[in-house]
C-alpha cells in the first residue's frame, strides 16, 4: 500500500479510494493547491483529513480547517476521536480555560487537525498562533470548506471567508485546498480569484447523484401535499422539510406533529438552546423531520435522510441543489420533492428587484432565478437539466475531467453552463418515470398579455393576476363590475381555459421577463419590452399539463430496517438490531451522533458476517484500527446474542 492507502485503512477502514479522492490526496500531500467540487456525500472530508495525517506523520505540523459551522466543527472531531486521529475546535462553546488548553496543545504539536470558523483564523491572536507555528515549519496545510460562501455569486455568500486571502499572503508556502459541493462556473471562478487560487489544480467530479429521485409538482394545497408525499413514501423516516420564513416553519412544524410525524421547528429566530436542541435530537434518533430556513442544513452529515422538501422555491439551482444533497448521503434511495406556484416566481422577483445591489448583480441572480424556473417548468428530464447547469453532459463524464467548458444556459441565456443533452433520460425523476403532457399555451399567453394591456388603457391602473384571469375567463365579480372590466374586448376569451393553467402561462411570462411583477404597486402585473415577441406570435410559451403527481406505491417503512439491511435474512436482521441499539448507547455515552460510531452499512457488513473472532472484523468497511481495538469485543458480544 502507499501511505495514503495505508491511512484509509488503518485510520477509516476503507479499502479504497472513490473517484478522484486518490489523485487530490496525492496532489495535496505533495505540496500542491487544490480546489475541489464534490458532491455531499462523495467523502470531501478524506481529501484533506489524509493529508494532514500523512503530513503530520512526516513532521509537517497541524492542518487548519476553516469551517463556518460548530456543528458540523463537533461532529467531525468527535469522529476523528473515534477514528484515533488527535483532532480539536476552537469555537465559541469553549471557556476561556477550554480554549487555553486547546492553544497550548495547538503550538506543542500536539494536534494534527484544528478546526476554526474564518472569523476565528484572521484574527490578531490566532494569526499570531500561526506565525509561531510557521517559523518551526509546522503549518502542514489550510483546508477551507464550503468555499463556495467566499464567492458574492454563491448561495450562501459570507463576507468573512474575503478575509481568508491572508492565508496565501502570509504562508504562500503552505498548501491550500478548497472544498464545495455546490458552484457553478460564475462561482467557481470567483473563488479562484477571491481566495487567490489560480495555479491550484481544480478537480470537478461528477455532479450526478443518482440515488436522488427528483419530483417537481405545481403547488396547490402545499400542506396536503407535503403530508401526503411523507406518509406515503416516507413514514417514520428521516427528512428535512425547507420553507422560506420562520412564521411559516412553525405553522408547518406543528402541523407536522399534529398529524402525526415527529417534526421540529429550526430557524434563526429560536433561542439558540432550543436549536441546538433540536439539531442534537435530528442528529441523534431516528425519523426526525426537521422543518427549517436555509440556516438549518450546511455541514450536516447525517446519512440516513430519506428525503429533502421545498414547499417553497429556493432562489438558484445552486441552493436547490446543494438542500436536495443533504438526502441519501449514504448512498440509499432518497426523495428530493419540491413545491411551486405562481406567487414563488412573484416572490423571488419581487425580491431581487428589491435589492440594494447594482445592475449587474440583479441580472446574475436573475439568471440564476431563470435557470432554476427553467427546471421547474421542464417537461424533459430533470437530472438532465440540473448536471447541465453546472456544465456537464448526462451520462456524466469520467470523474477526473477537468473543469467544463462555459456554454449557453437551459434558458437559452449566455450563463456559463452547458446545453442539456436532448432526449437523454435518468430513468429517476418525475418526468423520466411519468413523462408530463404538454400543451401550447402561446395563444393563453397573448389574450392574458392582451388583457393586461387593455386593463391599464380603460383604468390607467394596474391590477394582480387574480383579476386578470377573472377578466379572461369571463367571471363577473364585484371588482370586474366595480372597474366596468367586462366591456373589455377580451373578457371572456380565455373561458376554455382552467385558472391552474393560466397560472402557469403566468409563472412561465414572468420567469422570461415578458411580463413584470410591481412589487410596490401590491404585486400587480405590468408589460415589459419582452411581451412584444410574445403577443405578435413570435415566442411560442409550451407548458406542461396542470395534474397531480400519481403516488407511488410504497409499503410504509416505519417498522422496516434501512434500505442497507433489507436483503439480510431473519437471524442476521435480529444482530442488526441489536447492533444497532448497541451503537446508540455508545454514541449517547460519546456524545456524538449515531453515525459517527458506525454507519448502517457497517452494522449491516457485521450482521451478515456474523463474526466470532476480532480477525473476522478484520476488513469490515468503516472499521479502522482503533475502532477495531475499542469496541471489537463489544461487537463480537452483541453478535453472540441472544436476540
Amino acid at each position: 500500500m502507499t501511505l495514503p492507502e495505508s491511512i484509509l485503512h488503518e485510520v477509516f477502514g476503507y479499502a479504497q479510494f472513490r473517484g478522484p479522492q486518490a489523485a487530490i490526496v496525492d496532489h495535496v500531500i505533495a505540496g500542491g493547491d487544490a480546489l475541489v467540487l464534490m458532491p455531499t456525500g462523495g467523502g470531501k472530508s478524506l481529501c484533506y483529513q489524509i493529508p494532514a495525517i500523512a503530513r503530520q506523520r512526516a513532521g509537517q505540523g497541524v492542518a487548519i480547517v476553516v469551517s463556518p459551522l460548530i456543528a458540523l466543527m463537533h461532529d467531525q472531531v468527535g469522529a476523528l476521536h473515534e477514528a484515533g486521529v488527535e483532532a480539536a475546535f476552537l469555537n465559541s462553546t469553549l471557556s476561556g480555560e477550554e480554549a487555553n488548553a486547546v492553544e497550548k496543545r495547538l503550538l506543542r504539536g500536539e494536534v494534527t487537525l484544528l478546526y476554526a470558523a474564518p472569523e476565528r483564523v484572521t484574527t490578531p491572536r490566532f494569526l499570531a498562533q500561526l506565525d509561531a507555528l510557521h517559523e518551526r515549519c509546522q503549518l502542514s496545510l489550510f483546508a477551507i470548506d464550503e468555499a463556495h460562501c467566499v464567492s458574492q455569486w454563491g448561495h450562501d455568500f459570507r463576507p468573512e471567508y474575503r478575509a481568508l486571502t491572508v492565508l496565501h499572503e502570509r504562508y504562500a508556502g503552505v498548501p491550500r485546498i478548497a472544498l464545495t459541493a455546490t458552484a457553478d462556473a460564475l462561482t467557481r471562478a470567483d473563488i479562484v480569484e477571491r481566495l487567490q487560487l489560480e495555479e491550484a489544480r481544480q478537480f470537478v467530479s461528477s455532479f450526478d447523484r443518482p440515488n436522488i429521485r427528483y419530483t417537481i409538482v405545481e403547488k396547490k394545497d402545499v400542506t396536503t401535499q407535503l403530508l401526503r408525499f411523507i406518509e406515503r413514501e416516507h413514514a417514520g423516516e428521516a427528512g428535512v422539510v425547507y420553507c422560506q420564513s420562520r412564521k411559516r416553519v412553525e405553522e408547518l412544524a406543528q402541523t407536522l406533529s399534529e398529524a402525526g410525524v415527529a417534526a421540529l421547528p429550526y430557524h434563526a429566530g429560536l433561542d439558540a438552546a432550543v436549536r441546538q436542541k433540536h439539531q442534537d435530537r435530528f442528529l441523534r434518533e431516528d425519523g426526525i423531520v426537521m422543518v427549517a430556513t436555509i440556516a438549518f442544513g450546511m455541514g450536516i452529515d447525517k446519512p440516513d435522510v430519506r428525503f429533502v422538501a421545498h414547499v417553497d422555491m429556493p432562489k438558484n439551482i445552486e441552493g436547490y441543489y446543494q438542500e436536495t444533497g443533504r438526502a441519501g448521503r449514504d448512498g440509499q434511495p432518497a426523495d428530493a420533492w419540491m413545491a411551486y406556484g405562481l406567487q414563488d416566481v412573484v416572490n423571488q422577483r419581487r425580491m431581487i428587484d428589491e435589492s440594494p445591489a447594482g445592475e449587474d448583480f440583479k441580472q446574475v441572480m436573475v439568471g440564476k432565478l431563470d435557470a432554476l424556473l427553467a427546471l421547474a417548468e421542464a417537461i424533459d428530464c430533470r437530472r438532465v437539466r440540473l448536471l447541465g447547469y453546472f456544465g456537464e453532459t448526462y451520462p456524466h463524464a469520467s470523474p477526473d475531467a477537468g473543469p467544463p467548458q462555459g456554454g449557453r444556459g437551459p434558458l437559452g441565456g449566455q450563463r456559463g453552463h452547458e446545453v442539456p443533452s436532448v432526449g437523454a433520460t435518468c430513468g429517476n425523476c418525475d418526468n423520466c418515470l411519468t413523462p408530463p403532457q404538454v400543451w401550447d399555451g402561446t395563444d393563453a399567453a397573448r389574450k392574458l398579455l392582451s388583457t393586461i394591456y387593455r386593463v391599464q388603457q380603460h383604468s390607467g391602473i394596474s391590477f394582480g393576476a387574480g383579476h386578470i384571469m377573472d377578466i379572461l375567463r369571463g367571471k363577473t365579480t364585484e371588482k370586474v363590475t366595480q372597474f366596468g372590466h367586462e366591456r373589455l374586448s377580451t373578457f371572456g376569451l380565455g373561458a376554455e381555459f382552467s385558472e391552474q393553467q393560466l397560472r402557469g402561462v403566468l409563472r412561465q411570462l414572468i420567469a422570461t421577463g415578458a411580463l413584470a411583477v410591481n412589487a410596490q404597486a401590491f404585486n400587480t402585473l405590468q408589460l415589459t419590452d419582452g411581451s412584444r415577441a410574445v403577443l405578435k406570435g413570435e415566442l411560442p410559451v409550451m407548458l406542461r399539463e396542470s395534474t397531480a403527481a400519481p403516488a407511488r406505491t410504497r409499503t410504509r417503512r416505519d417498522k422496516a430496517p434501512p434500505a442497507v439491511a433489507a436483503a439480510l435474512g431473519e437471524e442476521a436482521q435480529a444482530r442488526f438490531a441489536a447492533l444497532k441499539a448497541w451503537r446508540a448507547e455508545v454514541a449517547r455515552a460519546h456524545n456524538l451522533p449515531a453515525y459517527v460510531i458506525f454507519h448502517d452499512a457497517t452494522l449491516a457488513a457485521i450482521a451478515a458476517l456474523a463474526p466470532r473472532t476480532l480477525d473476522d472484523l478484520q476488513g469490515v468497511s468503516g472499521i479502522g484500527a482503533k475502532k477495531l481495538e475499542a469496541y471489537g469485543g463489544e461487537v463480537l458480544r452483541v453478535c453472540e446474542g441472544p436476540f
